[in-house]
């Protein structure tokens, strides 16, 4: 797991990249529980703190990006953080 401020460090730089090829994955598979699960994890969040905002227990929360990683075929979460940049559903903080 990444440090939040890591992560942020990473996605700052990656959004700021020329586009590449894109991976043609999108996040109609995923439910909507799974996809605002993501979304936290694309804001830092741990297993823990999402479990608190989406108020289940952290197991389930495991699970739910578990899942997500394995239908979107994210390798960690560190991809699956650029995975939801990438479709949209998170966007950049403007400083």
């Amino acid at each position: 797991m990444l440090a939040p401020s890591i992560t942020r460090k990473l996605i700052s730089r990656y959004v700021t990249q020329p586009r590449g090829i894109g991976t043609g994955i999108g996040l109609e598979e995923l439910t909507n529980r799974e996809r605002e699960a993501v979304a936290l994890v694309a804001q830092g969040l741990s297993n823990n703190q999402i479990a608190d905002r989406m108020v289940i227990s952290s197991l389930t929360a495991k699970t739910h990006i578990n899942r997500a990683m394995t239908k979107l075929h994210a390798r960690d979460r560190a991809q699956l953080v650029i995975l939801a940049y990438e479709s949209g559903l998170v966007a950049p903080r403007s400083s």
